[in-house]
């Protein structure tokens, strides 16, 4: 009998177990998506809010950014005045009649042109101040803004507030009663490679163009590009970039910028997925220093450098390849005030590491003029700090030299080889003044001369710097072809110049 009972006993306790772990389950299994989905709508702090590959509308997450964006990006069209026609003709019969067809071609009229170079920017104020790149609107007589509503505006609605050639940058500012749509600034110091990027504008004026990539590296410089700049820290993005798309903005995937469309390298002109774009932490400056004043004052101390190779580290007896080496002093600047030598290798700045030129470069010329800086050195084998004073880099090495040399009836424009402008071009000279620009049309054009070439001679006089250069040039007569002598790729060749 008890056991009869206590058999029966284990049975209701056993049902009543696994009523019991019935409704348990029932409660966990209603509840438990509550709670997953309250942790999933509430993230804790420090999180960020993930970007949805595709949203409940199907829509991808650059069909919001370019409704953010493209409201805020502009047309620019400018006319530049263009010689088209005979240019000066050269004759050389040696007979009777030289002279005569000499003199009637010489001043034989020609027609001037327009030509019509397309580009972008985008508004980055409510009334109207535009930001784009210096060689889209370089050398303009006349410039149009489009807005993405078709407003145009030209004449003097469009005003130049100040350029940069260094940097390739330029501010405009339109004249309008209404608040226009302006994009905000990103940190290009906090992007990575691997991160969305979008760039927008008009390539080959097809307006409103948007395409997307993503950062493929970070502080690219020595670009070789045909409108600079030297002053280079690129962001290259496989984000399609082509002509048109210079100035635009390069946004990343929450709209903001971080980046200036300016340049694309590439053997046929076209998109390869190379592009280039100005970090925005970079411009901002620029920028400031554009609208504030007009114009950029840069920091200096009045050395050349280059920097540190292999063969340079163990010659020197360097623990790396960081830092630069002073290659030359200037007289009577910051740096030979400061007891800076040739030879020095400089490691850091204020406690911060020096890895190469551009990046020096780029931080001298963003400190202000009267700052105290502490350099690390290297010499003779022995660490050392020495206190620099920053001073005011010099109108000529700024701009005002090429303006200078390019008002040459030869059309050139020229640096001295150990220029930091000549830098992009990566040539093994110890001497002569280097070829940054070829005007079309021009004596030197029409001679061969081309961007690069480092003249070492003019008729009989060696060239070894600037200076000597306008002496020579000076002295030439005109329609009497004298001989350049001209490093090109490793090679000496002579060129027939006809001023």
């Amino acid at each position: 009998m008890e056991g009869k009972l206590s058999l029966r006993m284990v049975g209701i306790v056993a049902g009543a177990a696994a009523v019991c772990a019935f409704l348990f389950g029932l409660i966990i299994s209603t509840g438990i998506p509550a709670l997953v989905n309250k942790t999933e709508a509430s993230p804790g702090p420090g999180t960020s809010t993930p970007i949805p590959l595709v949203n409940e509308a199907g829509e991808s997450p650059f069909v919001s950014v370019a409704e953010q964006v493209s409201p805020a990006v502009v047309n620019i069209s400018a006319e530049h005045k263009v010689s088209a026609g005979t240019p000066d003709m050269q004759w050389d019969f040696g007979g009777p009649f030289d002279d005569l067809f000499r003199d009637f071609f010489k001043n034989f009229p020609r027609n001037e042109g327009r030509s019509q170079t397309l580009g972008s920017g985008f508004i980055i104020s409510e009334d109207g101040y535009i930001i784009t790149n210096f060689h889209v609107i370089k050398d303009a007589s006349n410039i149009i803004v489009k807005l993405v509503d078709k407003r145009e505006f030209k004449g003097d609605e469009v005003k130049v507030i100040g350029s940069d050639a260094r940097t390739d940058l330029a501010l405009l500012k339109i004249a309008t009663r209404d608040k226009l749509h302006a994009l905000l600034f990103g940190d290009s110091d906090k992007i990575k490679v691997g991160d969305w990027v979008i760039a927008f504008g008009n390539p080959f004026n097809l307006e409103g163009t948007v395409t997307v990539g993503v950062i493929s590296a970070k502080g690219r410089s020595n670009i070789t590009l045909p409108e600079g700049p030297d002053f280079q820290s690129f962001l290259q993005t496989d984000a399609a970039i082509n002509p048109g798309n210079s100035g635009g903005p390069l946004v990343d995937i929450h709209g903001e910028v971080v980046g200036i469309n300016s340049a694309i390298t590439s053997p046929s002109g076209g998109n390869v997925g190379i592009g280039f774009a100005i970090p925005i932490n970079l411009a901002k400056s620029v920028v400031d220093e554009l609208r504030n004043k007009g114009k950029v004052t840069r920091g200096y101390i009045g050395i050349y450098l280059q920097d540190i190779t292999d063969d340079i580290k163990e010659g020197m007896g360097l623990s790396s390849l960081s830092g630069v080496l002073v290659s030359e002093v200037m007289n009577n600047t910051p740096a030979s005030r400061a007891g800076l030598k040739n030879g020095d290798v400089i490691l850091e700045i204020d406690g911060r590491k020096v890895e190469d030129v551009q990046s020096f470069r780029i931080t001298i010329a963003s400190l202000p003029v009267g700052r105290t800086i502490s350099l690390k050195i290297f010499r003779d084998g022995k660490e050392k700090t020495v206190p620099v004073t920053v001073g005011e880099m010099p109108a000529e090495q700024n701009a005002s030299v090429e303006q200078e040399n390019n008002e040459s009836s030869l059309g050139l424009t020229v640096v001295n080889y150990n220029d930091q402008r000549a830098d992009q071009y990566q040539l093994d000279v110890t001497s002569g003044v280097v070829v940054t620009s070829v005007q079309g049309g021009s004596a030197a054009n029409n001679a061969g001369i081309t961007e690069g070439d480092v003249i070492v001679g003019i008729g009989k006089s060696g060239i070894k710097n600037i200076a000597d250069y306008k002496n020579a040039v000076a002295g030439l007569a005109k329609g009497k072809p004298v001989i350049f002598q001209v490093q090109r790729n490793q090679r000496k060749v002579y060129v027939a110049l006809t001023p």
